[in-house]
């Protein structure tokens, strides 16, 4: 993978988009191109990430898959090239918003700051901010963590939210901020920092994944609301229909309960491990009435 006209790419300010760009919808381009470009994340269990052959696979990556299906009969292109390119926390919005990526899959928390850049599909996912740390630490809430160094992930609303709690309690933390998840939980587990900052699920998965998961722990406190949906271009109602259509067929005939079951319910590469997560209220509420809301209050009970 050629990774300096990603990165170039990924430098191209949202706003300077010319006006054929804006007009002109991703269907039109995936007609003459033959090709939809999907996004994918390397260490987001079990949204979106690498299996033991170097596959992307995982929950989202199901769901976008879904949504290409759907596309080919749509579009009548029986022959569309699913294209993959990885992407970062930092880097997924930019790939969108430019062209690069027309759906990025993973795991990305829908709010009001991102929607001013992208679209979102139907909400997919409910999670929360929490920590993970060793359970030797005895770190229980925010007030065990004055002076104290932890971790989030570079370009998330976790990190955000973390930074600005940080200044808003006064809490004097030194905040590292890693370049993924993988090297965020590591930068605990080798002791540079107490805990990581981050959205429970994926949390669940890392710790589940680790060679010591007993030693760790997930703070029983939630701190945000988190709906993810797959990331779409602003501005391109054409697209974002299509796509939006696609998930909530998903939704209504019940392929949307299957993927969540063979991901949160049952074994998953690479090392066979059932994360045992049952799907919340929160999510079911979604399924019945699907909404693209960044609002966090949409989704409590």
């Amino acid at each position: 993978m050629k990774l300096l006209p990603l990165i170039l790419a990924a430098t191209v300010s949202v706003v300077g988009m010319t006006a054929a760009q804006a007009e002109n919808s991703r269907i039109d381009k995936i007609k003459s191109t033959g090709e939809l470009t999907l996004g994918y994340r390397e260490s987001s269990i079990p949204f979106s990430y690498l299996d033991d052959n170097q596959k992307p696979v995982g929950y989202s990556m199901d769901i976008c898959n879904g949504v290409a299906d759907a596309l080919k009969k749509d579009l009548n292109l029986p022959n569309l090239k699913i294209k993959l390119v990885s992407v970062t926390s930092s880097t997924r919005i930019p790939l969108v918003a430019n062209g690069t990526v027309d759906i990025a899959c993973g795991s990305a928390t829908n709010n009001a700051q991102r929607q001013q850049q992208v679209s979102f599909a139907p909400t997919t996912f409910v999670t929360a901010t929490r920590f993970a740390a060793l359970k030797s630490s005895n770190l229980n809430d925010l007030a065990d963590f004055k002076g104290k160094t932890v971790v989030s992930t570079s370009g998330t609303s976790n990190l955000k939210w973390l930074t600005q709690t940080n200044a808003d309690q006064k809490l004097g933390m030194r905040i590292i901020p890693a370049k993924d998840h993988s090297e965020a939980f590591l930068t605990v587990a080798n002791g540079r920092a107490t805990a990581f900052f981050m959205d429970d699920i994926l949390l669940a998965g890392l710790v589940a994944s680790s060679q010591n998961a007993s030693d760790w722990m997930i703070s029983e406190k939630a701190y945000t609301t988190e709906p993810y949906g797959l990331i779409e271009p602003k501005g391109d109602p054409q697209f974002k229909t299509a796509v939006d259509n696609a998930v909530k067929g998903m939704m209504k005939d019940g392929k949307l309960a299957e993927l969540y079951k063979k991901w949160f319910m049952s074994p998953i590469p690479p090392k066979n491990i059932n994360l045992n997560w049952p799907m919340t209220p929160e999510l079911k509420k979604v399924i019945e009435n699907p909404t693209d809301s960044p609002n966090p209050n949409d989704y409590k009970m």
